[in-house]
């Protein structure tokens, strides 16, 4: 693992280039925070297989960013034939099962300080070019993840980007939320939602007790959210940009809010966005 810390957290990125086991074609390789850790009380983040030491890659955990080949329906974005492209992974293809895999990883040139990490890479897949820059700030009890895409091709770079932070449940299962206001969610049997206030009902139980749900933000602003945590006074995640969607999802192990942005680069163009996590004192 790479490492980020201060006098209160360490921050443990996955290595690109020697750690590819943990990795596949659903999450950015460069970037990935692992974990997040604080130094009296320990492990802040979880994931759905939690606390499995060598989760699935497509499971993953901590706070991993994807960037997305084809919607989550299954339309196909960045594929030509059997050529695709994940920014951030490689170039895709599928195996002899026709599952999708990485045939060519992206290499990544990293910059690693004692707070501060710098991920860059340039690739190049069929009619795709494209440069990608990722930078892991740590600010006290703050992270601040930042990334750049541009589009270096003759071609449209056309693809959907989310967020997929696994954050940790309470004692109990449960887990508290509160939204920005006019949040709005369809009644459902797994969430409820009262004013700005969401929260589980009920524990889900296990890896595959879970249950997903898409939330409607208020139009034109971007995501502000504060989490309760079974160590910590709260955490709060926001975004500088306007999802154009927010799915919510939980299992028995864990909670994910994931914003999502719609990419649709013409060539030279580039578009940046930041995710900001900030850590609460310990309880």
């Amino acid at each position: 693992m790479l490492t980020l810390a201060n006098a209160e957290l360490t921050v443990s990125l996955i290595d690109p280039a020697a750690e590819q086991a943990r990795l596949g074609p659903r999450y950015c390789w460069g970037g990935y925070i692992w974990q997040v850790s604080d130094r009296s009380i320990g492990t802040l983040l979880t994931g759905p297989e939690w606390p499995e030491l060598t989760p699935l890659p497509h499971n993953g955990q901590g706070l991993p960013e994807s960037f997305r080949h084809s919607t989550t329906e299954g339309a196909p974005l960045l594929w030509d034939g059997a050529v695709g492209l994940a920014p951030g992974s490689g170039a895709l293809g599928r195996d002899p099962a026709g599952n999708i895999i990485v045939t060519t990883p992206c290499e990544w040139q990293v910059k690693l300080q004692d707070t501060r990490a710098v991920f860059r890479t340039d690739q190049t897949v069929g009619r795709w070019a494209y440069t990608l820059e990722r930078t892991i700030d740590l600010r006290g009890r703050q992270i601040v993840s930042h990334s750049r895409l541009t589009n270096r091709g003759t071609t449209p770079l056309k693809l959907e980007w989310f967020a997929h932070p696994f954050f940790a449940l309470q004692a109990d299962g449960l887990l508290r939320v509160t939204l920005p206001e006019g949040t709005r969610m369809d009644a459902n049997h797994g969430y409820q939602l009262h004013g700005r206030e969401l929260t589980l009902p009920r524990p889900f139980i296990g890896l595959h007790g879970g249950h997903l749900e898409h939330l409607t933000l208020p139009a034109g602003q971007p995501l502000a959210a504060t989490l309760s945590h079974p160590r910590l006074q709260h955490v709060r995640f926001a975004t500088d940009f306007t999802p154009f969607k927010c799915v919510l999802w939980a299992n028995g192990n864990t909670l994910s809010l994931e914003p999502f942005l719609a990419l649709d680069l013409a060539p030279g163009e580039a578009r940046e966005w930041t995710l900001t996590y900030d850590f609460g004192k310990a309880l």
